[in-house]
């Protein structure tokens, strides 16, 4: 059994930077973060086939604008900006979607996703986050799901620790009072 190479993001940007070796090198990049870009996507989008499409216009937007990273911030950051700015895009062009009445129903229909692996309280508390405005959400996930901390969220979101800190906290207030009202 053969095993992947390493991923050593400074041999990535440096093929990154030669026309010749970019898509190789691109190709690490998608097999290296797919994943937890994946997962970051999906508990804002909340669908398997939504997250999908979102990851691939990530890895598309990305892969336009590649030539122009500039190295400020880790290729993850960057990565994980453009997932979450396209998870937050697909959002609010399908705010249509998650209307009131599907909030509502959003418990049954992640039991019934064969790619939701929780049980029913998992299923209640996505549904409070869903009730939650897209910042709010977006803040909550990264920080209760992706453990990150606030100085990389601020990174990736491009907003003040302290402005986090408090979306974080309203969040997890409407989630408890959400919660508890169920």
């Amino acid at each position: 059994m053969t095993h992947p190479p390493l991923y050593d993001e400074a041999k990535v940007l440096r093929m990154l930077a030669k026309d010749g070796e970019r898509r190789a090198a691109f190709e690490q990049v998608v097999g290296h973060y797919s994943e937890h870009l994946y997962w970051t996507i999906r508990r804002l989008v909340l669908t398997h086939e939504d997250a999908d499409d979102v990851l691939q216009n990530t890895f598309v937007k990305a892969w336009q604008n590649i030539a122009s990273f500039e190295q400020r911030s880790s290729l993850s950051t960057w990565l994980h900006r453009i997932a979450v700015n396209e998870a937050i895009d697909f959002l609010r062009r399908n705010k249509n979607r998650v209307a009131a009445e599907e909030v509502e129903t959003l418990a049954s229909r992640l039991l019934a996703d064969e790619y939701f692996d929780g049980d029913r309280a998992e299923a209640l508390l996505q549904q409070a986050i869903v009730s939650l405005p897209d910042v709010q959400r977006t803040v909550f996930t990264m920080k209760y799901f992706d453990n990150m901390q606030y100085t990389e969220i601020s990174r990736i979101l491009g907003t003040s620790v302290g402005a986090l800190k408090a979306s974080y906290h309203i969040a997890t207030t409407k989630i408890t009072k959400y919660l508890k009202s169920h």
